[in-house]
């Protein structure tokens, strides 16, 4: 297996130029690319995710890996001399399984950011890459969709969450809230009518794409909807409603056993 070369963060973003080429403003420092570390048994879909990932201006693999133990050997080296970022993790490896592979890897680098990759969508794995210190999961056969998307959302520190696990999320917090009081009714009262409707939607599981069709509205202001939704309910990013399913025992090893 060819290991890919750890300099690529080192290259400018194409849209900049070398010192003197005068594209970058006087002083600005240079943007680097996001260095990403790969790990699965299959190697063609290593490298269709290799290809996908260098394909990005602001994202470089740095080092790749075919079974856990290498994986975290590798990844190691890596953290260790500062050069890997985001660690993309495949679920079911030889040697070692990825969410072992986690446990170890963020035991030894815990502000490493590492997504897991698996064929299942399913909620108790979610939850048990959360326990485990995980930034989400991505499914391989949305790979394409959702992959770079959650990179970036990892490397700002951000957890990764799907519409339906978001849904689901989102929904108890409002039925909860309502329960609560006066406080919360108001809250969910100073939601706008287009609001609601986006809320509703989600409650029922559709994606953004699929909610955008529906209501004949870009992706975009879905989006925007939803993040004034969690900021009117209090939650103001993800994080703040994974914190929200972990203080209420979402997260807990029986609730992922369900």
């Amino acid at each position: 297996m060819t290991r890919t070369d750890t300099s690529a963060d080192a290259t400018p973003l194409p849209h900049q130029s070398d010192p003197g080429g005068g594209t970058e403003p006087a002083g600005e420092v240079p943007r680097r690319r996001l260095r990403i570390f790969l790990a699965d048994d299959h190697a063609v879909l290593r490298a269709g995710l290799r290809l996908l990932i260098n394909s990005q201006p602001d994202m470089a693999v740095v080092g790749e890996a075919a079974d856990g133990q290498e994986t975290i050997e590798r990844v190691s080296d890596l953290a260790s001399a500062g050069d890997v970022d985001v660690v993309v993790l495949d679920i079911g490896m030889p040697r070692l399984n990825g969410l072992e592979a986690l446990r170890r890897i963020k035991a030894d680098f815990p502000d490493l950011a590492v997504l897991i990759l698996t064929m299942h969508a399913s909620e108790p794995y979610l939850f048990q890459v959360i326990q485990a210190g995980g930034a989400g999961y991505v499914l391989k056969q949305t790979a394409d969709e959702h992959l770079l998307g959650a990179i970036r959302d990892a490397a700002r520190g951000m957890p990764f969450l799907y519409p339906t696990m978001e849904a689901r999320l989102l929904t108890d917090y409002v039925h909860r809230a309502r329960r609560a009081g006066e406080r919360a009714a108001t809250a969910y009262l100073s939601l706008t009518e287009r609001e609601r409707e986006v809320l509703s939607l989600v409650a029922q599981g559709y994606t953004n794409q699929e909610i955008a069709d529906r209501l004949v509205v870009s992706v975009k202001t879905v989006e925007t909807h939803r993040a004034h939704i969690m900021t009117k309910l209090g939650l103001k990013t993800r994080a703040e409603l994974v914190h929200y399913a972990l203080r209420e025992g979402y997260l807990t090893s029986e609730a992922a056993m369900e």
